[in-house]
């Protein structure tokens, strides 16, 4: 890569994700509002988000790469996202308890532009947006625990109210699928993707 990747998020574990992986990169989050669309269907939000996060940041850069992710947890078809507050924290724990659930992480590259495109044409770089599900089994959690894990402030800025390399390690008894991709960026389906568009070897 001749020029570093810019990450379009602030979240520390898909930097440290990133930094495990050997990929050099730069932070630059979006800050978009992160509203659900009245009737959008959950694979159509993670997608427009992770979409959303990385045009933004890539229209200060248009020199760079630019990658921009979004997490949501699925269970019954109802998206967990970050939590309001503590008792929607502990809402979003309960339903998980004793549950398989989904986490679904959708990731968008923009390439940065072709030596001679000119400079205004911003809107039109290239993107890859593809998406990665894991399914998460949990065992039964009692009411203190839950409480217990709130009070540590760890689901407060995470989706679904849990991190699963954290303190919500020991309740996970199943995982189908690519376990970073539960951290917030599922780093095979990074790699490939930087590959396929020649930023990788």
């Amino acid at each position: 890569m001749s020029e570093p990747l810019i990450l379009a998020s602030s979240s520390p574990r898909r930097q440290e994700l990133l930094r495990e992986a050997g990929i050099p990169f730069q932070v630059h989050p979006s800050h978009i509002p992160e509203d659900q669309n009245p009737g959008e269907l959950p694979m159509d939000y993670v997608l427009r988000l992770a979409k959303e996060k990385a045009m933004t940041v890539a229209r200060q850069f248009p020199g760079q790469p630019v990658l921009g992710a979004d997490t949501i947890v699925l269970v019954d078809q109802e998206v967990l996202g970050k939590p309001r507050d503590r008792d929607d924290a502990a809402r979003m724990l309960r339903l998980l308890s004793g549950r398989k659930h989904q986490v679904i992480t959708a990731v968008c590259l923009v390439l940065a532009h072709n030596a001679g495109v000119r400079k205004d044409a911003k809107e039109n770089r290239q993107t890859d947006t593809r998406s990665c599900t894991t399914q998460v089994s949990f065992r039964k959690l009692n009411e203190e625990e839950i409480q217990e894990y709130i009070a540590g402030g760890e689901p407060m800025d995470k989706a679904g109210a849990y991190a699963i390399q954290g303190g919500a390690a020991r309740w996970t008894d199943g995982i189908d699928g690519e376990y970073s991709n539960g951290g917030g960026l599922p780093l095979a389906l990074v790699t490939e993707m930087l590959r396929a568009n020649g930023l990788a070897p």
